[in-house]
């Protein structure tokens, strides 16, 4: 049987009732008689009373307002909150949590040092007790009969990487001991300066944890000794500059394994080459005339110029050509021979095959006076041979594709104006990557808190002051991230090249030369100063980026830190395809 919950209810509140009633209950007066006259006095009283707290009620807060405006006391209350967000205890809990997630990443980095030491000693543990002969790095050479003694090579590799990542630990140590001193600062001094132990120079501790990449003593290389009278007609045409250059640089290989001299393309049919490379470099790189502009072809040939013999390495679209690209071809005046694919085959393929040198010479060996093979910046060949630091090629350079001379003094200056010697680099690339990264299996785009978190550890390593930021980032974007990019509560600066401004001479020498204000100058310019830094973080998937790190392989600036912006991670978040 269900309980009247509305009875039970009205009942309990009469108990209540009855129980509070008596705590309550005054006893009644006597009504008042007007021949009491023992009550006067007493009633008197009672009114007198009564009429002070109605008076003292009307008084006190007047004189509370007069106070307020005499004494400014408005001004105090306006100091005092009832919850204090930046009080002591909220700091002090603010930075202990900042510091327990310190120690959590030292120690992760910490087990990953002692794992490599373990996979180390036990891989030297199983090698032979015959000590192995170690084969020179040259790939056409012979096996070097040197002995090696594996102790002690072993030591002298591993102890310098140990010091490397024992570095790394002293300054996530001195970050911790930073971030919990925080909470104990007095206006602007903390009693971190009280801690002499806080004064360790990283510096000046005989690890440079990101110095120089030794270059190859040796390198598997191929002369370039080009045939008499015979040509290899260079036609670029996928993407901008950046993929050009990979294009060009392919065609030299080709030209080498073939005999050819290698023709450069026309300025109305591509870019215009000689205002961003030194033409003259490369020849003097062989020693011999091993590349010729177009126009020094077309005066050779006047109006005979014809490509006698069209080998397609790309089979499709063959020779990576367009109706439109042939047409431009044929208002230059060039006769264009029967175009053939070398591999009809990969027609039919979504990825280009990897090639070897055995595989191209039965395929585009040609007594033909001017021969072509298309676009090579898909050609997937001999990939480790070419990317190579200083190339495929024998030469006594240390790169061949190289900046024109204007354009290497006037990014000089500009480190020189505004970078000094120690700098990072960032090839920070953002219009259009955000699709073109998202399309991937793992995005390349990263959002700009976590952008700042990966920049600030490279800082933090390469102890560099100043960061030079290459980007095609709106501004709403470089803001962000400058305001991010803090070091102890200091911002490191993100320097971009500023618009010209004559009472600047860092760049005279372009605008002298009537070069200033063209765009590929300008990304040439940016490559160079990139590629004098110290460390340089490149943008994953840029031809952009791969061409710089090219050239600092060439030219032995590059750093063991050097690695793509937020290496072995993937975005935070990344939205859905549309």
């Amino acid at each position: 049987m269900e309980r009247d919950h509305s009875s039970d209810s009205s009942s309990d509140e009469e108990e209540d009732r009855r129980t509070l009633v008596p705590q309550n209950e005054v006893k009644p007066r006597h009504p008042f008689c007007a021949f009491e006259i023992g009550d006067l006095p007493a009633r008197i009283r009672r009114g007198f009373w009564t009429s002070k707290r109605y008076l003292l009620a009307i008084c006190l807060p007047l004189v509370l307002i007069l106070l307020f405006f005499s004494l400014d006391l408005g001004s105090l209350f306006n100091g005092v909150s009832i919850v204090r967000t930046d009080s002591p205890g909220d700091r002090m809990r603010e930075s202990e949590l900042r510091a327990l997630y310190l120690l959590r990443n030292q120690q992760l980095g910490l087990l990953k040092l002692w794992n490599q030491t373990l996979s180390t000693a036990h891989s030297g543990s199983e090698a032979s007790p015959a000590t192995p002969s170690v084969p020179s790095n040259s790939s056409n050479s012979t096996t070097s009969g040197k002995v090696v003694d594996l102790p002690q090579s072993f030591k002298s590799v591993s102890f310098a990487e140990f010091r490397s990542a024992l570095l790394e630990q002293i300054k996530l140590n001195k970050q911790i001991q930073t971030t919990l001193l925080s909470a104990h600062r007095v206006g602007n001094t903390s009693s971190e300066l009280s801690d002499d132990n806080m004064g360790f120079d990283l510096s000046g501790s005989g690890v440079d944890v990101c110095k120089i990449v030794e270059r190859p003593k040796e390198r598997k290389t191929i002369e370039w000794k080009p045939k008499k009278d015979r040509y290899l007609f260079a036609i670029c045409l996928s993407g901008q500059m950046s993929n050009h250059l990979i294009c060009l640089e392919k065609h030299m290989f080709f030209a080498a394994l073939l005999g050819r001299t290698l023709i450069l393309p026309s300025s109305k049919f591509d870019y215009q080459y000689d205002r961003v490379l030194d033409i003259d470099h490369i020849n003097q790189c062989f020693d011999r005339k091993v590349v010729i502009t177009f126009e020094e072809f077309y005066e050779m040939k006047k109006n005979k110029m014809r490509i006698d013999r069209f080998i397609c390495y790309i089979a499709s679209p063959p020779c990576y050509l367009d109706e439109e690209h042939t047409k431009r071809l044929e208002k230059l005046g060039i006769s264009l021979g029967k175009i053939e694919a070398a591999w009809p085959e990969d027609a039919k393929l979504k990825t280009q095959k990897k090639r070897v040198v055995d595989d191209i010479m039965p395929k585009f060996s040609s007594d033909d006076e001017v021969l072509a093979i298309g676009d090579m910046f898909y050609a997937d060949v001999e990939e480790e041979w070419v990317m190579q630091p200083g190339g495929p090629l024998d030469h006594k350079c240390k790169t061949v594709i190289q900046p024109s001379r204007l354009i290497i003094l006037t990014a000089q200056r500009f480190v020189q104006t505004f970078l000094g010697s120690n700098y990072i680099a960032l090839h920070f690339r953002r219009h259009g990557f955000l699709k073109f990264c998202n399309v991937k299996k793992e995005s390349c785009f990263y959002p700009i808190p976590q952008a700042a978190e990966c920049i600030l550890r490279m800082v933090e390593r390469a102890n560099a002051p100043v960061i030079y930021l290459s980007t095609d980032a709106a501004d709403s974007e470089t803001n962000l991230l400058q305001s991010m990019v803090l070091v102890n509560d200091k911002p490191v600066p993100l320097v971009k090249r500023p618009d010209h401004n004559s009472a600047e001479k860092w760049d005279a020498l372009l605008y002298r030369n009537h070069m200033g204000g063209d765009g590929q100058v300008e990304a040439m310019l940016d490559k160079t100063i990139c590629a004098l830094s110290n460390v340089f973080i490149g943008a994953s998937g840029s031809t952009f980026t791969e061409d710089i790190i090219r050239l600092r392989r060439g030219w032995e600036s590059a750093s063991q830190c050097d690695e793509y912006l937020c290496q072995g991670e993937l975005p935070n978040y990344v939205a859905e395809l549309q």
